[in-house]
């Protein structure tokens, strides 16, 4: 029996374990297993490699997806430019190799809404999945700024620095931040959505809620909305083709 698993914190919740339970069960698919493996320290991560017999692969979620590297054997080059890994792949030999799929996700996901005013992007939040984001960005050529709650050399906006014309100036507004999740789900990124029009793209890596209150304020003027389902839904099915089973 080969065995995959997500391995993250508080991660009762998680999408992947329910997403490959029913691929799975859709695919006739008997011979692989998918579990969580909700780990308080990553300093725990070397003793599931080492006791889980038959496992082949992992997802790596928050708050993980950088701690996890240093324990890799090797990482690929997309994940080490991204500085994050959210795909682990055990080899015969025994060696962990890194890959990150949330970029392939997020890239496939985004496209379709993209339009020639879609320009600029404010990115809420610094964590692995924000690198991520950051990455397919630039290769889209598409310029963007980080917002987080304190300035450093890579946070052009702090939450207090937003106004209206900064809103207003940057046309797509992506969320890779917790806030929201179920069960906070009257929590959003504190930014002045007056400043939303028509012509913007909210998109939130959450989804759960499918409709966080940062999506619904950007409805309820005028913008684009997209939920992080779908990123999800492809990710997964990229690891699903690195592990090869």
């Amino acid at each position: 029996m080969h065995k995959l698993g997500l391995l993250g914190k508080n991660i009762s919740y998680s999408f992947s374990r329910n997403h490959f339970k029913l691929k799975f069960e859709k695919e006739g698919i008997t011979d692989v297993t998918y579990d969580n493996f909700d780990i308080e320290d990553i300093s725990m991560f070397p003793s599931i490699i080492k006791n889980t017999d038959g496992l082949k692969g992992l997802n790596v979620t928050i708050p993980y997806k950088q701690a996890v590297i240093p324990f890799l054997d090797k990482v690929d080059k997309k994940a080490k430019a991204i500085g994050a890994v959210n795909t682990i792949k055990l080899k015969k030999n025994g060696k962990l190799v890194g890959y990150n799929t949330d970029c392939y996700g997020f890239k496939k996901s985004i496209k379709p809404y993209l339009k020639t005013h879609h320009k600029k992007v404010l990115i809420l939040g610094t964590g692995g999945a924000s690198k991520a984001i950051a990455y397919v960005l630039n290769e889209l050529r598409i310029e963007f700024a980080y917002v987080s709650r304190t300035a450093s050399e890579h946070v052009r906006f702090t939450y207090d620095d937003l106004n209206e014309t900064i809103i207003k100036d940057f046309d797509i507004i992506i969320n890779c931040t917790p806030l929201g999740t179920f069960p906070n789900i009257e929590n959003c990124p504190n930014i002045p959505y007056q400043g939303i029009t028509e012509k913007h793209i909210l998109y939130d890596l959450i989804y759960n809620p499918l409709e966080t209150k940062f999506l619904k304020l950007g409805k309820e003027h005028g913008a684009t909305t997209i939920n992080g389902l779908k990123m999800l839904e492809l990710q997964a099915e990229k690891s699903w083709s690195i592990w090869d089973l």
